[in-house]
């Protein structure tokens, strides 16, 4: 419709009344019940839409879904192990449970 050129389409939000800004962010966390969503380098626009502001996020997710506070007390639980070497051995192994508690259990042998 508007092709990809950006004088075009702000003029065009302009007229719909849509006011966009830029907002500088470094990383950006949605928290999910299965785990955290983590974006890196993240570009996000905040369109202000009929008195709401709307969030487009674009970015690079960290590979592996990020961990449930569950997760971490379980393995906590199993393994003795405090929440910091919880936490470093299962992004170590991409939240794989039942390595992360048979590693860590290996480990207190």
């Amino acid at each position: 419709m508007f092709g990809k050129d950006p004088k075009k389409i702000e003029q065009m939000m302009k007229k719909l009344n849509i006011n966009t800004r830029e907002l500088n962010a470094k990383e950006v966390v949605i928290k999910t019940e299965g785990g955290d969503i983590v974006i890196d380098s993240p570009e996000v626009m905040i369109m202000n839409m009929m008195g709401k502001d709307v969030y487009q996020i674009t970015g690079d997710v960290k590979a592996g879904k990020g961990v449930s506070e569950d997760d971490i007390k379980l393995v906590m639980e199993q393994t003795g192990s405090d929440r910091s070497t919880v936490e470093k051995k299962m992004e170590e192994m991409n939240n794989d449970l039942a390595r992360v508690i048979m590693e860590l259990k290996k480990d207190r042998k």
